[in-house]
């Protein structure tokens, strides 16, 4: 869940830019009023200088991070390039309080995030996007769940999809995300109707379904839950919440993934799909606007394969 920085990148206090190489062009540091709570959000943000209409990419931090991370480096390029508005909100930072982890604070800082980027650029409202890794994927989906009529496209890589399925995941496996989800739901799942109330409202696959709509875009490496911390059911389920009855998996099937670590026999095929690079993808499904691709690796994202999907995602209307 770590990016690495550019050794370019220069990062200051409130009110500094963050430059990428030689490019004139730079992210800033900024604060925003969220209509949550009337209190002022920081993030980083990028508008080019023009009055024509431009996309504008949401950049969601992973789940021990906050709006200062950036491997994201790729996800700025590309919208300086392109010609892209571009914002990575904070939204309440790291996943282990309860004003964090999928909060209402959290749904309505992503908002009010995409209303200050149109408040400060001219934003085309066909072509807003939504992308992040591991927690930030997590947001992704459960934005997605939320706010279906705001999204062009949203690109969900590694993501968790279900807290109770993960905390139980995490105690079982040791690793230290079990605490910091009890935290942030008021204590394990199974402590009372309240607690387990939170890890419903919080966790993405209890909003999917408003989501049908949405080009959506699931990815998880086959590895993932062995050598990284999310295992990939999470993504497999999210798809079949939001895929039509005859296109979901059976849990025969998700089983198989988990524990062999490998796609089923009769599940696969060729893909051609240069965009994923070295990250080669083993298994794609479709249904309805949603697509979900399994690919050769671990707890990664492949921003390029990100990018090229969110380009060629457009609203109608």
């Amino acid at each position: 869940m770590r990016y690495t920085l550019l050794t370019t990148l220069v990062v200051a206090a409130l009110g500094a830019t963050v430059a990428f190489g030689e490019e004139a062009r730079q992210l800033k540091e900024i604060r925003y009023p969220s209509a949550a709570d009337n209190t002022p959000q920081p993030a980083m943000f990028y508008a080019p200088d023009t009055t024509d209409p431009v996309p504008l990419l949401v950049v969601l931090h992973t789940w021990s991070h906050d709006y200062t991370q950036n491997s994201d480096s790729a996800y700025g390029k590309w919208c300086m390039k392109k010609g892209w508005a571009t914002i990575h909100p904070d939204f309440r930072g790291p996943n282990r309080r309860p004003e964090a982890t999928g909060s209402e604070l959290v749904v309505k800082d992503i908002v009010s995030s995409v209303d200050y980027a149109k408040s400060e650029a001219n934003i085309d409202p066909r072509r807003i996007y939504l992308v992040g890794k591991s927690g930030g994927g997590y947001a992704s989906l459960l934005m997605a769940g939320h706010h279906p009529e705001i999204w062009a496209g949203v690109s969900a890589w590694v993501p968790i999809s279900d807290l109770a399925a993960w905390h139980a995941e995490c105690t079982a496996a040791k690793r230290g995300y079990a605490r910091q989800v009890a935290i942030s739901c008021g204590g394990p799942p199974g402590a009372s109707a309240k607690v387990d109330e939170q890890y419903r409202r919080r966790s993405p696959l209890s909003h999917l379904a408003n989501a049908k709509a949405v080009p959506l875009d699931i990815n998880a490496g086959i590895r993932d839950g062995h050598t990284g911390p999310v295992p990939i059911s999470h993504a497999l389920r999210a798809f079949n919440t939001v895929a039509a009855p005859e296109d979901r998996l059976t849990d025969a099937e998700i089983a198989h993934f988990v524990d062999k670590i490998e796609v089923p026999e009769h599940l696969r095929g060729p893909i051609s799909d240069p965009s994923y690079g070295k990250f080669v993808p083993l298994f794609r499904r479709k249904s309805g606007r949603a697509r979900l691709t399994i690919f050769d690796g671990d707890h990664t994202a492949v921003p390029e394969a990100a990018l090229r999907w969110l380009h060629k995602q457009k609203k109608e209307g």
